[in-house]
């Protein structure tokens, strides 16, 4: 189990931002406990990685489907909501977090395959500047100037986003 949990850390935690907007560290026990509990039931017709990603996915939706998700959202009080509205960024009015999200995956799909390979790798998986290397089969310099470059491009690309 310790190995399953090594290999897939990164993609099951990606997962879990990308569905619920943060890292959520009982997700991912959670995760981790119904992997365990289900592993007899994988059949080796498809990848483990997307059987992981899969479970990991149900189980994200399992909990906003959850009494504990609905009582969180509810305890923010109509005067926290306010106060936060009020504080927000114009540019965060202007752009809901859905369409941010989709600009910023699009600018990633348009970044070079090089580039855009590093940026997935490290930034949506969690893998190191050594894991990518190794990975990618060129040297840790490289994969830290391909994401330095491909930081700089979004950087550029999304300014408008940051108000800039």
């Amino acid at each position: 189990m310790k190995e399953i949990i090594a290999q897939n850390k990164g993609l099951i935690r990606a997962v879990i931002r990308r569905l619920t907007g943060a890292y959520n560290e009982d997700l991912e026990q959670e995760v981790y406990i119904k992997t365990w509990k289900n592993l007899d039931k994988y059949r080796e017709q498809g990848k483990f990685r997307q059987w992981i990603a899969a479970l990991t996915a149900n189980v994200c939706r399992d909990y906003f489907k959850s009494r504990q998700y609905h009582q969180s959202a509810a305890e923010i009080s109509d005067e926290e909501a306010l106060d936060n509205a009020a504080a927000e960024a114009p540019q965060e009015k202007a752009l809901d977090a859905k369409t941010r999200q989709k600009l910023i995956l699009k600018a990633v799909d348009e970044l070079p395959p090089k580039m855009r390979k590093a940026i997935i790798l490290f930034e949506f998986e969690g893998l190191s500047l050594e894991q990518i290397a190794h990975k990618t089969g060129v040297p840790a310099g490289t994969v830290k100037s391909r994401l330095f470059n491909a930081r700089q491009i979004l950087s550029q690309k999304l300014s408008y986003l940051k108000g800039e």
